[in-house]
């Protein structure tokens, strides 16, 4: 099948894989359950999904969410996607299905694409959604309702490629807001191409280089710490559907492996098993660490299990395509608990509440600007334009540098829990707890975890003259939240700690209530 590349400055997702795929077709792009995926077939099956979307009337300009575990259909549906000039979305597998129902119709997708064991989530999510929505199921034989994403594949139609311009939007990506409902990033075909070559200069990928994506696709860090970084070198990634330590460290070493993002839960369980320090893990170069404070004696001991890696703590939004600093090798002990400094072709810098840049020692608000940075937030102006307040994109997280340039992190305006890699807004879980009739307040704050970094708690006070328990409200929230959204506790209390201007101390809740 001949790929069609364009002469013009094209700088559709699509280009960058049509650009291998007529250099090097037989160079593998994706490893996954022991199949190999080459870059000639990527295209050619990228371009006839994209041909059998195009029949259902899937066009230029429409949204494509994809409800899936990683796989080699999930790269293939967002080439496809951008092929005709729609707007690939990602959405996180572990929402309930209410939160699922909301980002769809928030972002008017036309089509769906689902694994086949999410069906269920997915059919409870778009009940009495209409005939409308083209769903297309990662099966060979798919349940009632739902065409199989191969049969899609093999239409006889074809599509026209459609160019992009550096603004037009290749992917939507949701993400917790601090209104209680996620807002929609539009990531930009430019902001992929300036954050790819800024990641490819930093850690000097090429197509000799061979990662492993073993953290969730619908997340930018196994999506672009990762994955299109090295697609865009021409490299290979292989692929695990879910994580799983034991057989990440299996593949590290067995296949020799140069390069992985982990979240820092999925630091910990591979530190944690038994026989990590007898392994080979010599071959890994580079591993890329969602930004934690870590102690140095295990800072000491990842530097002797992966003997030949730079660890690159990292700090990055998914409204930046992530990795925006990184802690260089040689700085790692000295400048402990830093994330490191700015990755080429982005600036930042920090703020005080006037919008004035302070002097390295001082906190202040992280703001960034340069072409990796979003366009905005999908339907939703006036979050727009709090975000790009002064023509800079304001992050929600305080922040000091040192006199080095160093960036460490200090706490989040946004009031954000990360748990194990992901956001969660503690206003999110506050919305569902007050829709309890017997809730009159709610405050939800983070409670550091050895495990998961910091999990969510809630505080709630009740209306009098009701009595509700705790095991309830967590039923209630059971059934309108992902699990890891989940309040790992919740605690009753006569008020809440509040400040003279009557503002909830949460502070004061974080210290113990």
């Amino acid at each position: 099948m001949t790929i069609p590349v364009t002469t013009s400055a094209d700088m559709n997702w699509f280009a960058v894989l049509a650009h291998h795929a007529s250099r090097a077709p037989e160079k593998v792009i994706t490893v996954f359950e022991g199949e190999a995926t080459t870059y000639g077939e990527m295209a050619a099956q990228a371009i006839a999904l994209a041909g059998g979307l195009s029949e259902r009337g899937v066009g230029q300009g429409d949204v494509v969410a994809l409800l899936s575990f990683n796989c080699p259909e999930f790269l293939q549906t967002i080439f496809a996607a951008n092929y005709l000039g729609a707007v690939a979305m990602p959405i996180n597998w572990r929402l309930a299905a209410p939160e699922v129902r909301y980002i769809l119709e928030h972002s008017g997708a036309r089509a769906l694409v689902c694994d086949e064991s999410l069906v269920q989530l997915a059919n409870e999510a778009t009940q009495d959604m209409g005939s409308d929505l083209v769903r297309a199921c990662i099966s060979g034989s798919p349940p009632a309702g739902w065409a199989a994403l191969g049969d899609l594949r093999s239409s006889p139609g074809t599509a026209a490629r459609v160019p992009a311009g550096g603004d037009d939007v290749h992917r939507l990506m949701y993400t917790s807001g601090t209104t209680g409902r996620p807002k929609g990033v539009m990531i930009t075909h430019a902001n992929l191409t300036w954050k790819n070559l800024a990641h490819l200069v930093e850690f000097g990928f090429t197509g000799s280089d061979l990662g492993l994506a073993c953290g969730p696709l619908y997340h930018v860090g196994a999506l672009d710490l990762t994955t299109t970084s090295l697609i865009a070198a021409g490299a290979t990634i292989i692929i695990h559907r879910s994580f799983d330590a034991p057989r990440v460290v299996d593949e590290l070493e067995r296949s020799r492996v140069t390069t992985v993002w982990l979240a820092p839960a999925m630091v910990n369980a591979i530190m944690a098993l038994p026989d990590i320090e007898q392994r080979d893990l010599s071959s890994v170069r580079v591993v890329i660490n969602g930004g934690e404070k870590m102690p140095i004696p295990l800072i000491e001991r990842i530097q002797r299990v992966f003997s030949s890696a730079w660890f690159a703590d990292a700090y990055g939004l998914t409204e930046t395509v992530s990795g925006d600093t990184f802690l260089d090798r040689d700085s790692i002990v000295s400048k402990l608990g830093s994330v490191g400094r700015p990755c080429l072709y982005l600036e930042l810098d920090i703020w005080d509440k006037s919008g004035r840049s302070v002097r390295a020692g001082e906190h202040g608000e992280i703001v960034m600007r340069g072409p990796k940075v979003f366009k905005g937030y999908w339907r939703d102006p006036d979050a727009t334009s709090a975000a790009f307040a002064g023509g800079w994109f304001h992050t929600g997280d305080i922040g000091v540098r040192d006199e080095d340039g160093y960036l460490f992190i200090v706490d989040r305006l946004k009031d954000m829990i990360v748990s194990g890699g992901e956001n969660i807004a503690s206003s999110e879980i506050e919305r569902v707890l007050y829709e309890h009739e017997s809730v009159i307040e709610a405050a939800v704050v983070g409670r550091p975890d050895d495990r998961w970094g910091e999990v969510p708690v809630a505080f709630v006070v009740v209306r009098d003259g009701t009595t509700v328990t705790p095991d309830v409200l967590l039923e209630h929230c059971r059934t309108q939240l992902a699990r890891f959204k989940m309040p790992k506790e919740i605690t009753v209390l006569d008020a809440l700690p509040r400040n003279p201007s009557g503002k909830i101390l949460k502070r004061e809740l974080r210290q113990g209530g």
